[in-house]
């Protein structure tokens, strides 16, 4: 358990592991090895220029899309150091998901877009690669391990066998694009014979900021290090070894120092990145009823449909007026518009009930959306997600900043499940239209016949998992 997580350090691809994945630890260049007192160490330097990256950020126009070239090369490899600390978007990203050891995945690393959709047959690892992404944003909100993985035995590598403490394991991360630029976070999680983290790192070109290692298996805690600079040069302290690291640093680091400063920045880009994510399964069987009028967001199931057009009819005039434009090419039939009408009161609590219907034009009886298919009771979900945002989606993004700086992921397992190729090709092309925005990224599992539409298409990329 005290080997180190990337065996050859920062930078060099990880081996596929048997047993539980082993625990980070500083490579020799890092700062965590720290420097003789009184030396601020090399990447002081570099915490002052990410200072001055953020503050010149702030006075770039935002919308600015993150771009999957950014994202780092296939294999594992850390960020290239040359880019200067400000080069990154104004909108934190994940640009790359990393299953080291995770599922079906070994050694994998998936470069993520504006629009990306994984492909391949069944049981090729989509689904896994979606709920590893959703788990790190979990993590990211504060959710505990047993609340992340609530099936951690899933998440082994077939065949992987314990070691001598009969512990068993997988491995995951992910790179943060923004404006502190490229920024990595790996970790390893125990999943047998109990479930706790063995091991987490936060790195930035090549230098880690922030370490993890279990190193006592009896305490329910691991051994943190983040990197101070000053005359400190490295603080340690205990950490719960149920919860991301990363995500508990702003209550640690006073930020007083330009390396605290470095460490806080990254972290925080991390967590803003991943805790906007929308992950949306709609099921029509609940979106056919009329629903009380409440507070007109949309849960992740989309069974308050009804409730959220009504308010986006009377807060969002363009964005519904773009919704309404969209049923028309998904819908059966003419479609003038789109249309909330009472109906009737809940039983229970007295609630007005709301019911969407299609508005047909004139001389037209509406249509109620208890009469449409699965297929377009889908489609009409799924287009108001890629066109609406935080403040309509049933999502708890960073508090810290400013919604208009941050880009919201909507997580899709089977975007095209029922829908024909016309409804699948206009969901692509609300989604890069949101993209082209920054305000929206979609990573989605799709069908061959989607993935086929979207291949050579700019600002979507296809990650095809067939053998």
């Amino acid at each position: 358990m005290d080997a180190i997580l990337d065996a050859a350090g920062p930078g060099r691809p990880a081996a596929a592991p048997t047993g539980t994945p082993p625990c980070p630890a500083a490579a020799a260049d890092s700062p965590l090895r720290g420097h003789p007192r009184g030396e601020p160490g090399p990447a002081a330097d570099a915490g002052r220029a990410a200072d001055a990256g953020r503050a010149a950020d702030a006075g770039r126009a935002s919308g600015t899309p993150p771009s999957a070239d950014g994202a780092a090369p296939s294999g594992g490899a850390a960020p290239s150091g040359g880019a200067p600390a400000d080069a990154g978007p104004a909108r934190p990203a994940v640009t790359e998901l990393r299953l080291s050891a995770f599922g079906p995945h070994r050694a994998a690393a998936f470069p993520l877009g504006p629009v990306t959709l994984f492909t391949g047959p069944s049981g090729s690892g989509k689904t896994q690669a979606l709920d590893a992404y959703r788990a790190l944003a979990a993590l990211a909100s504060g959710a505990t391990l047993r609340e992340a993985f609530p099936d951690p035995g899933s998440r082994v590598p077939e065949g992987a066998l314990p070691d001598g403490g009969g512990r068993r394991g997988f491995r995951l991360g992910c790179t943060v694009d923004g404006p502190c630029g490229p920024v990595r976070l790996d970790l390893a999680v125990q999943a047998e014979p109990v479930l706790r983290i063995a091991g987490e790192r936060l790195s930035q070109d090549g230098r880690i900021l922030l370490t993890t290692a279990l190193r006592d298996p009896r305490r329910r805690t691991v051994e943190a290090a983040w990197f101070t600079g000053g005359t400190v040069g490295v603080t340690r302290a205990p950490m719960p070894d149920d919860r991301l690291g990363t995500g508990l640093l702003p209550l640690r680091v006073a930020g007083s120092t330009a390396g605290q400063r470095r460490v806080l920045a990254a972290a925080e880009q991390v967590v803003v990145a991943l805790r906007a994510v929308f992950a949306c399964d709609p099921d029509p069987g609940r979106m056919r009823a009329p629903v009380p009028a409440g507070e007109g967001r949309l849960r992740t199931d989309c069974g308050n449909l009804a409730d959220v057009l009504r308010r986006t009819r009377h807060e969002c005039g363009t964005r519904h007026a773009l919704l309404a434009g969209a049923a028309r090419t998904g819908c059966a039939g003419p479609v003038a518009g789109l249309d909330v009408r009472a109906a009737g009161r809940a039983a229970a609590h007295g609630a007005g009930l709301v019911a969407a219907v299609l508005d047909r034009g004139p001389g037209r009886p509406p249509t109620g959306l208890d009469r449409l298919g699965a297929g377009e009771l889908r489609f009409l979900a799924l287009a108001l997600v890629l066109l609406t945002g935080p403040g309509v989606l049933e999502v708890d993004p960073a508090a810290e900043l400013l919604s208009a700086r941050q880009a919201l992921t909507v997580l899709a397992d089977g975007l095209d499940r029922g829908l024909d190729r016309r409804q699948s090709a206009e969901l692509l092309r609300l989604a890069l239209l949101s993209g082209g925005r920054g305000h929206i990224r979609l990573v989605a599992a799709v069908g061959e016949h989607t993935a086929g539409t979207g291949r050579g298409v700019p600002g979507v990329s296809v990650v095809d998992l067939s053998p």
